[in-house]
């Protein structure tokens, strides 16, 4: 009775607890193709069942378990088209599964955003469909959503004229494509972008967009770059847009951050929208990280609109922590079930030096409070010589709450994943 009583009060106040979780080592593919495997992850549960879920991680890397997430096989994922990092992992109201992955085919890097899927998680893929190419531009960092109401598939992601270049006159967009039939074709890719950026790989370059589909059908997408936090609009299936992007928010020290002992860092934003049935829905949840409290306090944010994207609150802080230290890599999901929003993210509140634990954040009241949690059992400390990525990622479905990492010891490379309940939360 003492310690419910206490949870509770931490809760109220926002402050951290520690809880023990059962943590899952997701064994590597036995041919794997890429030095740095099992970084940049993604993971998705099925909604028609939550036992199913799927995940990746780069470059060719694909997990799947049908027992919650308890065990876990893996084997590599193969294409025509090559399978060259950046996978997005997603179910879709048939409970099909779908990967999407960077491509380098026929000696033209990333020149196409591959969507491979299949029937069954254990089952085997699709060759793949893309999107049109444009030439040997590049096309990187892609995310989707789907829309619950048609099955439609929404992609975004950025186009570079020529990746790296210091040329003036190449650019960085953000272009949209979508599927109305399962990935089988595609639309042809549509700028949404009015203003672009660099070439660069960096603050001055437009990445991170991320769609979302409202409940209604509105199809919403954020991205970052030289005006700070940006969102574009369209309510007819993605035929048109706002005449430009509407500014956010600023994001202080940019999306590129520096972060001790980690090969590179950034900030990119993750947008959400609640469709549930509960109080909160139609909100639209947009987070990230920056250094509004300086270089050496890099923090989680978010900022919310009741509207579809008309007014949005002041940014709140997601990490209730006032250690003045790093907490970076977030990821956010909302469970449809309830409209509950839980972040994942790395964090050095606990250390003096580059130790990094993981950390879960629980919104249950639209974002206005958060409790956190440490969903990590140790600390690992990474080495800025070795690449790790640029996201966790987690999904929630039906209370069942799967964050997902990678951590480093000795220079080594594991991936995890927290099985998580929301009962177990709230005990």
């Amino acid at each position: 009775m003492l310690r419910s009583k206490l949870i509770l009060v931490f809760c109220a106040l926002g402050l951290s607890v520690q809880a023990q979780f059962k943590l899952v080592q997701l064994p590597a593919p036995v041919d794997i193709v890429y030095e740095y495997s099992q970084v940049e992850p993604s993971i998705a549960i099925n909604p028609l069942n939550p036992k199913v879920m799927a995940a990746g991680s780069v470059l060719s890397d694909y997990y799947y378990s049908k027992n919650g997430g308890k065990k876990w096989k893996s084997k590599t994922l193969k294409s025509p088209y090559g399978v060259y990092g950046d996978p997005v992992l997603m179910f879709d109201t048939k409970g099909r599964v779908y990967y999407f992955h960077l491509a380098s085919y026929k000696d033209v890097h990333l020149d196409r955003i591959v969507c491979q899927s299949a029937d069954k998680v254990c089952a085997d893929f699709s060759e793949g469909s893309f999107p049109k190419p444009n030439g040997t531009k590049v096309q990187d960092k892609h995310w989707t959503v789907i829309n619950q109401e048609n099955n439609e598939i929404y992609m975004t992601w950025t186009q570079f004229d020529a990746y790296d270049s210091d040329d003036p006159a190449d650019s960085s967009i953000i272009v949209f494509s979508k599927s109305a039939d399962q990935g089988e074709t595609w639309s042809d890719p549509l700028r949404i972008s009015k203003f672009g950026g660099d070439c660069k790989d960096g603050d001055e370059t437009v990445e991170g967009a991320v769609p979302a589909v409202g409940p209604n059908g509105e199809i919403f997408v954020t991205w970052t770059g030289p005006k700070g936090l940006v969102m574009q609009k369209s309510l007819d299936g993605g035929a048109t847009w706002l005449s430009e992007e509407k500014s956010l928010e600023p994001q202080f020290g940019g999306w590129d951050l520096t972060i001790p002992g980690i090969y590179r860092a950034n900030g990119l934003p993750i947008l959400k929208c609640d469709i549930s049935d509960g109080p909160n829905k139609g909100t639209l949840y947009l987070n990230w990280c920056d250094q509004k409290n300086g270089e050496d306090n890099t923090d989680v944010w978010i900022i919310k609109s009741s509207d579809g994207g008309e007014t949005w609150s002041e940014r709140i802080k997601v990490n209730q922590d006032a250690s003045a230290k790093h907490q970076f890599f977030t990821w956010l999901a909302v469970d449809q079930s309830s409209g509950f929003l839980y972040t994942v993210y790395y964090d050095r509140r606990n250390y003096s030096d580059n130790q990094t634990d993981v950390y879960l954040s629980v919104s249950r009241d639209g974002g206005k409070t958060f409790t956190d949690t440490k969903i990590s059992d140790s600390p690992f400390i990474p080495d800025d010589e070795i690449f790790f990525g640029d996201y966790l990622n987690i999904d929630a479905v039906q209370g069942q709450i799967r964050p997902i990492w990678p951590r480093m010891d000795n220079g080594k490379i594991s991936l995890w994943i927290a099985v998580i309940s929301e009962a177990e939360l709230l005990r």
